[in-house]
């Protein structure tokens, strides 16, 4: 990042799909590089979160029961303090449950 006063911002959401338009608007409306926003599960397990959703959930189909609900899914950005608010506004939006700033 160009500017020295970064802050790296955690946030935890329940789904893959929130955690997708998360992303999406991270980069759409910020200007954040995708390759700059990282997504990992927020424990040890593998997970898409713990609330089925998206493809999971199919329209007029029973739902998957073998998605992997084993937690939260975390994504990470490092931001400058003047994208700050506007970042976790975004996160907010998207469905996050906790943001925390490093």
């Amino acid at each position: 990042m160009e500017d020295d006063n970064t802050i790296s911002v955690r946030a935890r959401f329940s789904t893959r799909e929130a955690v997708e338009l998360a992303v999406e608007h991270l980069v759409q409306q910020h200007d954040i590089p995708r390759a700059d926003v990282f997504i990992q599960s927020a424990n040890a397990m593998n997970t898409a979160g713990t609330q089925a959703a998206g493809g999971d959930v199919s329209q007029g189909l029973e739902a998957r029961d073998d998605a992997a609900l084993e937690g939260n899914i975390e994504v990470s950005v490092d931001v400058s303090e003047r994208q700050l608010a506007d970042v976790e506004k975004a996160l907010t939006e998207a469905g996050a449950l906790d943001i925390s700033k490093h």
